[in-house]
């Protein structure tokens, strides 16, 4: 079963001439989103230290929960019962999931992983283990409500050199989709993406997009980077899955959230990104700035009465100075939301400023721009000189 096309609707509105990024929007159930678009990630149905009506009010069109920690807590019946995830945590602006496949990486040690599923030691006290499958991971997502779920993937780790094992995962991958496929309860209302798996192998990546793209699918995902690898390997991967997927559906790369990242991928023709960064930073005390990061946490800020960035509109850059806030950061639970609202306002502005640029068709020259003033000394690291040459940007 595959989701008919009224799911999503992808229309592109403007295209870079020089590089491969494009604007467009993409209609889901609960509304529509402007593309190249970043998704913080709210892992158990909240951001943490923000509430919905805030995240609405600032222009936030859509986010990221997680399928694993969601079926764990608190669990599918009092989903179903909630009416979803949506109305659940009272937001009315689209949800993607994850499909707790990344948790093979991230809780290697507690996970095992055959042909049926992954079986991991439980997080909840109450339960030894859980047996998630592609049928039971799209079981929680249909309680769960997102109006984007993933596909159970078999997830390795970048750095695993054992390009057996990695062939192993992407025809795994391929039959796992098929059965989410299968599974899948509601495609009138939730679109499923296959992932393109395959780590550094150019054939294998090949392989996986190949098979993927035969599917009746709305929109497609990279995974498998962002863990660990090298820079240029990464960036060029990112470069090949783009080329291999179809350009009429939205390509969304897992887990990539630094701005000059974002800026990059854009250029190399990604739609959609998560991250934990921005949210998981501010915990730790830092802001994000287009040029990269203070950490307020710094004794040089305690008679700063700047706000964090003076260019910034947000609450926090308004109102609160970095003073104020370095006397606060990572001791009490109001400087988390203070910080936090900064830099999703920060990723906010910046994926705008990136829509704005290739509509007015100045996108080559915002990525010069940014790029020297993240690198003022113009010592670009090579990975940066490389992406954007193959897609005819030369820095200054």
């Amino acid at each position: 079963m595959s989701a008919p096309k009224s799911t999503l609707i992808f229309e592109i509105i403007g295209e870079c001439k020089t590089t491969k990024a494009r604007v467009a929007k993409m209609t889901l159930p609960h509304g529509p989103v402007d593309t190249p678009v970043f998704m913080p990630v709210g892992t158990q149905g909240t951001l943490k230290g923000m509430l919905p009506e805030q995240l609405k009010s600032m222009g936030l069109q859509i986010m990221l929960s997680n399928t694993y920690h969601l079926g764990t807590r608190p669990g599918i019946e009092i989903l179903k019962k909630a009416g979803g995830l949506h109305k659940f945590m009272n937001w009315n602006g689209n949800l993607l999931t994850d499909s707790g496949g990344f948790q093979m990486v991230s809780l290697l040690k507690l996970a095992e992983i055959t042909e049926e599923g992954v079986k991991f030691q439980s997080l909840n006290e109450h339960k030894d283990e859980v047996m998630l499958t592609p049928e039971h991971s799209i079981e929680i997502q249909n309680a769960i409500g997102a109006d984007i779920v993933m596909q159970l993937d078999d997830v390795v780790k970048t750095t695993n050199p054992d390009k057996e094992r990695i062939e192993e995962s992407v025809h795994r991958t391929t039959r796992w989709l098929d059965r989410c496929l299968k599974a899948h309860k509601n495609p009138d209302t939730q679109n499923i993406f296959p992932i393109v798996q395959g780590t550094l192998y150019e054939d294998l990546r090949k392989i996986s997009a190949a098979d993927h793209v035969k599917r009746d699918v709305n929109g497609f995902a990279i995974g498998g980077l962002s863990g660990g690898e090298s820079k240029d390997d990464f960036w060029k991967i990112v470069h090949l899955c783009t080329d291999l997927l179809p350009k009429n559906k939205p390509i969304y790369l897992m887990g990539v959230g630094f701005a000059t990242d974002l800026v990059v991928c854009c250029a190399l023709g990604v739609d959609m990104f998560d991250c934990v960064f921005p949210t998981r930073t501010a915990r730790f005390g830092c802001a994000l700035l287009m040029d990269g990061q203070i950490n307020l946490r710094k004794k040089q800020y305690e008679k700063d009465f700047s706000p964090i960035d003076k260019d910034c509109s947000c609450n926090t850059c308004k109102n609160y100075t970095r003073a104020y806030l370095h006397g606060i950061v990572t001791d009490l639970p109001v400087a988390c939301h203070l910080v936090t609202e900064h830099n999703v306002a920060f990723q906010l502005r910046l994926m705008r400023s990136i829509r704005e640029s290739i509509l007015k068709g100045v996108f080559k020259e915002f990525v010069q721009t940014f790029m020297l003033n993240c690198y003022p000394d113009k010592a670009y690291p090579t990975w940066i000189r490389d992406s954007l040459k193959a897609v005819n940007i030369e820095l200054l």
